[in-house]
């Protein structure tokens, strides 16, 4: 019996999808509703570019089926601008901007840092070290929130939770044993992530999940994945979800990790500008023989969808 796995895309508002995998005609408030019915997962990056608001978390909560999970994108505020410096406040705004308005469904946060941005050993383990574990340690980092957050935060939780957390780096000095070993004692996935060759791509193992980012293997972030590409994710992410290793990983360390009798699997397609992203997900979905998320009209969670 393996770890649970979930495909899917990251984002879902995207006007070349309209026509082409969106029906046409469907209203674009619509469009999670459609692709949460026919993926398992989805990772929200536009909490990357700013903070959202409550009422949007709650709005994709009701908008998506039982089972459905996101994964949340750190702010690149804290990544890209401030690059992990005099980020207390920064952080705490973000938890405190209604992230566990999805409730159940709230799946990993993935952090992720700039090309231009080298391993600090010191600076990152402060980092990893004052992330949250669970729900309650979030809260606790939101009532530090700026004051122009008041009246646009949720502070409450509907049910204690652990939380997890995946990084992907795109610096060759993050090639280092010691960051394999940082990360396995904060217990923080390394995101293996499909650049076309741009930036490195390494599996090892340094927590209880798997994070799988898939860029696009030809051209970045454009072109798709063909069925020997799929296939071989498919056999990847069997491995990882029995709690092994595929036989050639690349790897940073040569030490072992943990041993579990299974992972959890996230994967999710990047590959956005020509449209391939949902196809492939659903394809290699459909490889590993994974059900389509639940259409059950009239269940919690199941808007009903216009005529058109």
């Amino acid at each position: 019996m393996g770890g649970l796995i979930y495909i899917g895309i990251s984002g879902w508002r995207y006007e070349p999808w309209r026509g082409v995998f969106y029906p046409e005609g469907l209203a674009q408030r619509q469009e999670l509703c459609w692709v949460s019915r026919r993926l398992q997962s989805i990772e929200i990056n536009g909490s990357f570019y700013s903070l959202q608001r409550p009422e949007d978390y709650a709005e994709w909560y009701e908008d998506t089926p039982r089972g459905f999970v996101f994964s949340v994108k750190g702010p690149r505020y804290l990544t890209h601008v401030r690059r992990l410096k005099d980020i207390d406040v920064a952080i705490a705004n973000f938890f405190a901007s209604g992230l566990f308005e999805l409730r159940e469904k709230f799946g990993p946060l993935l952090w992720q840092f700039p090309p231009t941005m080298r391993f600090d050993p010191e600076r990152f383990d402060t980092f990893l070290a004052g992330l949250p574990r669970d729900t309650g340690q979030a809260m606790a980092i939101a009532a530090r929130r700026e004051a122009f957050m008041h009246g646009r935060e949720r502070l409450q939780v509907d049910h204690p939770r652990p939380l997890r957390h995946a990084v992907e780096v795109r610096h060759d000095s993050f090639l280092d044993p010691a960051f394999v070993a940082m990360l396995r004692r904060h217990r923080v996935a390394l995101v293996v992530a499909d650049t076309a060759g741009k930036w490195p791509w390494r599996e090892d193992l340094c927590s209880d999940f798997v994070y799988i980012r898939l860029h696009g293997d030809q051209e970045l972030y454009a072109s798709g994945y063909g069925d020997a590409a799929l296939q071989g994710w498919a056999e990847r992410i069997r491995a990882w979800s029995a709690g092994s290793q595929p036989a050639d990983a690349r790897l940073i360390s040569d030490q072992p990790p943990e041993t579990l009798p299974a992972r959890d699997v996230y994967c999710y397609f990047d590959n956005d500008a020509k449209v391939h992203a949902p196809f492939d997900a659903m394809r290699l979905r459909a490889m590993l023989g994974l059900p389509e998320s639940p259409v059950e009209p009239g269940a919690p969670g199941y808007p009903a969808l216009s005529r058109a």
